[in-house]
């Protein structure tokens, strides 16, 4: 690792030293990353789509709930210079700007409201694998012994079912049930958190419960080799308690390597949504999600094959975009790379 200086002398007139200070690690990262093109577009683009999500209500010209029978299916004129194949068919209407899906819903603005679902998915899914796994990973690795074979062995188990599968029949289980339940009773609760939620609550729940493994290895794997350092062995020498030692001298230095694992992670949790919504047990109807609306729209893929394209281009863009800034913020915070640029 190259030795970083934390400041240099110079002489200036009349022989007196001039004191100039290095940048901090985090700018030398920051700096990194501005340099990366791929990792700065990715993080413009996920930027531009926070906005649209939030400004939703602003940029969405229709409701993405209401239903107009007699427009269904249309679409814009500039959209058959895009599918030439559809002139001989098309039913013209320049008031949806990417056209209107089968009960005439605008395409646009469901799009708009989907960003929503995918960007909540891209903040929570990670936010839940780091709270679990890097505290169930941390305790591993800092005790370790039987404390970390017995831990590590629990999370052999969970890793032996198929995550996408166990969150399908946790999905299925819930969906099925719930409803019947009695009010007053806190599964009825749920349901209607759930329900008020737009279907979101038990998505999170599996992911939150199928998520944390890998973070909790990679935690166990970063306490393990930092908690042997000197400077550990120095606090403990000077009596700080396990509490101080890992949150003021290990996770501090595993925290970069955590975060960028967890953003590479991040395009993983939107797909799992939008499958889930796909097959019928994502967010619940009439929310928008990009899943949901490549599922209706591929019934209709040689006809309106704008109502399949437009969202999944979304979806497209958005795991694009978080990709390449995972892999900016990994080349920007691995600190072999720093000083050979």
């Amino acid at each position: 690792m190259a030795e970083v200086k934390l400041d240099s002398h110079e002489f200036g007139a009349g022989g007196k030293p001039i004191t100039t200070k290095r940048e901090s690690l985090a700018g030398d990262a920051f700096r990194r990353l501005l340099r990366n093109r791929a990792a700065v577009i990715g993080g413009v683009t996920i930027i531009i789509l926070v906005l649209v999500a939030v400004l939703a209500p602003v940029i969405a010209v229709k409701s993405f709930e209401i239903q107009i029978l007699e427009d269904q299916n249309t679409v814009p004129e500039w959209l058959l210079s895009v599918f030439p194949s559809m002139k001989s068919y098309a039913v013209i209407n320049n008031n949806y700007p990417l056209g209107a899906d089968y009960v005439g819903r605008d395409l646009f603005s469901r799009i708009v409201y989907g960003a929503r679902v995918s960007l909540t998915v891209a903040l929570i899914g990670p936010l839940i694998s780091l709270i679990i796994g890097v505290i169930y990973g941390s305790i591993s690795g800092y005790f370790g012994g039987r404390v970390d074979n017995i831990m590590m062995r629990i999370v052999d188990i969970m890793y032996a079912f198929p995550s996408l599968l166990f969150i399908i029949l946790l999905l299925a289980f819930f969906r099925s049930t719930l409803t019947k339940l009695e009010p007053g009773t806190f599964a009825y609760a749920m349901s209607q958190w759930d329900e008020n939620m737009g279907g979101m609550l038990f998505i999170f729940i599996g992911i939150g419960i199928t998520a944390w493994q890998t973070m909790a290895r990679l935690t166990r794997g970063q306490v393990l080799s930092i908690r042997e350092k000197e400077f550990v062995e120095a606090a403990h020498t000077m009596g700080a308690t396990n509490l101080q030692i890992m949150f003021k001298h290990i996770l501090p230095n595993i925290v970069g390597p955590l975060v960028v694992a967890e953003t590479l992670a991040i395009p993983g949790y939107i797909s799992t949504e939008a499958f889930l919504s796909f097959i019928g047990l994502g967010v619940n109807p009439p929310t928008p999600s990009w899943g949901s609306m490549i599922s209706d729209g591929a019934r209709a893929i040689r006809t309106n094959p704008n109502q399949t394209l437009f969202p999944a281009l979304a979806l497209a863009v958005v795991m694009f975009a978080f990709n390449f800034l995972g892999d900016g913020l990994r080349d920007a915070l691995d600190p072999r790379l720093r000083g050979t640029q």
